[in-house]
């Protein structure tokens, strides 16, 4: 049985709240202020404490700073009063997990704990996350030999069967909503919707309309009702890519659907009351769009109760060739080339692995799609991949002397692998290009793992 801790100086709330977590299969302690509720917690053991941040003597907000110094990873879930949003964001920062407005329903209280005990447990889970990787986690079209990867896939099979908001963060390209996805279809709600919506696809002033709805009438062109992504994602769940773009007002009513579970369509006053897991992907800094002001604090804590980062595809190249072979199969059954291409040449396997890849994942997608559609023979080649100059990238205006993220010895590597790819895999052409002998190409051949023995 876990045991929740409760401290509020109001009696009946404490009572109230008592009773109705001890329904629910809790055992409760209860003080009237902080000193008791600091001796509670040092004489047994609790797994959450529901605590207000107006409290006779010693502050919600100083018992929170002093519980969390002596045990960091127990959940602390801090009421305050609608006004002292403020208040709570403090709290958070403090290292609260959640924040409920006074006043609050039990049905809502009841919620929160319950996620946050979840939550907890979660937490506990990835502490041995290291260990655990040596176990192999997998999903279909998601390749992830690579360590980084597996860490990503362990994260989702410990977050899917949890109602937590998840926030996917990484470049654009990585595959956030693949893993979107892989959190939905290993979660309970995987026979209801998976609903995505990509804000930047939307203009500023539809976006609302999108996400919650319209009435007939609420603008002009409205001749008819419309449901909205929240609707139709009712049971199931709600893809939100690219949220560090949405506009402020637009974060305000998600901030309340994250709260309450409720919202009005445009131009309506009826409130819908949804069941909806929300899922977030950005390839922004939050933490700087909230220095700027153009992200709510309160919002982004409200997202950011299990981050995940996915790593961008230079940082894990060992995924390269079972990415480069799962899109190779998919172009070439698409195009009625299966029985003709059947691999890819080590050479051409090598340019692959010693690319940059600023796109990512959809970069090299794209660039086997391409490679697929104008192969002459029965493997890809060399010859058949295209890949974008490093001089592409680099940007003009700026005052950068190399591409960004790229030291000299990998600018170096890069320029070796594209006069390769320009000479057909031909080694004397190459050096040819590069302006260097036969035997200089051939010793920094060797330092990137070329192999020499061919291709005169």
């Amino acid at each position: 049985m876990q045991t929740i801790l409760i401290i509020e100086d109001e009696a009946k709330m404490r009572r109230l709240l008592e009773l109705n977590l001890g329904d629910d299969g809790f055992k409760t302690l209860s003080a009237g202020d902080a000193e008791t509720g600091l001796k509670l917690l040092a004489s047994e053991p609790v797994h959450l404490v529901l605590t207000d941040l107006k409290l006779p003597g010693i502050s919600g907000l100083e018992f929170l700073q002093t519980a969390k110094q002596q045990n960091p990873a127990l959940p602390v879930v801090v009421m305050t009063a609608f006004g002292s949003v403020e208040t709570a964001v403090e709290a958070m920062k403090a290292g609260a997990s959640d924040y409920v407005l006074k006043p609050f329903s039990l049905a809502e209280m009841r919620m929160v704990v319950h996620k946050e005990l979840d939550n907890s447990r979660l937490r506990e889970e990835n502490r041995s996350l290291r260990e655990a990787l040596g176990q192999k986690y997998s999903h279909p079209n998601i390749v992830a030999i690579s360590p980084k990867m597996q860490e990503v896939l362990a994260t989702v099979e410990r977050v899917a069967p949890t109602n937590s908001t998840v926030l996917l963060g990484g470049e654009s390209g990585v595959g956030k909503d693949l893993i979107a996805r892989a959190i939905h279809e290993k979660s309970r709600r995987t026979s209801g919707p998976f609903i995505k919506i990509n804000s930047t696809a939307i203009p500023e002033n539809l976006l609302e309309s999108e996400l919650f709805g319209y009435e007939k009438g609420a603008f002009t062109g409205a001749i008819a009702s419309k449901p909205g992504k929240f609707e139709l994602a009712d049971k199931g769940t709600l893809f939100l890519d690219e949220i560090g773009d949405v506009p402020a007002a637009t974060q305000v009513k998600l901030l309340r659907v994250l709260q309450e579970r409720e919202f009005e369509r445009l131009g309506g006053t009826r409130t819908i009351k949804v069941d909806v897991r929300l899922l977030a992907a950005t390839n922004r800094d939050l933490r700087a769009a909230l220095e700027d002001g153009t992200f709510r604090e309160d919002l982004y804590y409200r997202l950011n109760v299990v981050p995940i980062d996915i790593p961008p595809l230079r940082e894990h190249k060992e995924d390269i060739p079972g990415l480069a072979e799962l899109f190779l199969a998919r172009f070439a059954k698409d195009s009625g080339r299966s029985e003709t291409i059947n691999g890819i040449s080590s050479a051409a396997m090598q340019l692959l692995a010693g690319h940059y890849w600023p796109g990512n994942v959809r970069e090299l997608q794209n660039v086997i799609e391409r490679a697929c559609a104008l192969a002459s023979g029965s493997q890809l080649e060399a010859s058949d991949i295209q890949l974008d100059s490093p001089r592409n990238r680099n940007n003009a205006t700026s005052d950068r002397f190399l591409p960004d993220g790229m030291t000299l010895d990998q600018w170096e590597d890069e320029m070796i692998r594209e006069a390769l790819k320009r000479a057909g895999g031909n080694k004397s052409q190459a050096a040819r290009l590069l302006g260097l002998s036969r035997n200089a190409l051939r010793y920094r051949l060797s330092k990137i793992g070329i192999d020499d023995n061919d291709g005169e």
